[in-house]
């Protein structure tokens, strides 16, 4: 007879798939709200107690679906430091916005045996706030020309992480924004095993 999970795996399972859908439904936000892709690729769903949209497309479900699905895996190990989605240039490849997601995983840091346990009404709580900014960000984020860009997703991962051979290891440096910078970061959330922080950075116009 198997022997029934720990509470404590219980509770790592249960914060990676928060994570995970958190980055979901950020991504596809990021790609709506910079007008990737036409709004008639998205639906509307209710998450988190907000309407959020969601992509319909089958190509970019399917590549969304397959990058969240390792980085569950990774997220279960502690493998991930930090998830970037590059918005670049269809011409030229070059990235013209950067959304960084920091994960940290607290067993990997420091003790939290006596830490308050968390609520998932506090996390969603904290959830709704930073989807709450990415929709908010549009409103100081450059103008990006319909159809002329699309998106990348970057995964930096600790060295004995096992990696799946059909990903890339990339060598563009994290899609570096070159020129003026502007940095702006948005509000964490955490849950018991992990703290989830948001930058945004993009290039300034000349």
């Amino acid at each position: 007879m198997s022997s029934a999970p720990t509470r404590s795996t219980v509770s790592l399972k249960g914060s990676s798939k928060i994570v995970a859908d958190f980055f979901e439904y950020s991504i596809n936000s990021i790609l709506y709200q910079r007008g990737i892709y036409p709004p008639e690729d998205f639906i509307t769903v209710k998450k988190y107690g907000l309407n959020m949209v969601i992509t319909h497309d089958d190509d970019i479900k399917k590549y969304i679906r397959k990058i969240l699905s390792q980085l569950h895996k990774w997220l279960m190990r502690g493998n991930i430091d930090k998830l970037i989605v590059a918005i670049v240039n269809k011409d030229d490849y070059e990235a013209v916005e950067r959304w960084q997601f920091d994960v940290k995983l607290f067993s990997n840091t420091e003790p939290r045996e006596d830490a308050p346990e968390k609520l998932y009404e506090d996390v969603q709580r904290e959830i709704q706030a930073i989807i709450r900014q990415i929709t908010a960000s549009v409103t100081f984020l450059p103008i990006l020309s319909a159809g002329n860009y699309t998106f990348n997703v970057l995964v930096y991962c600790d060295p004995n992480a096992q990696v799946p051979t059909e990903w890339i290891d990339s060598q563009r440096g994290g899609m570096d924004l070159e020129g003026r910078v502007e940095n702006v970061k948005f509000k964490e959330f955490s849950t018991n095993e992990h703290e989830i922080g948001t930058l945004v950075s993009y290039k300034l116009n000349e």
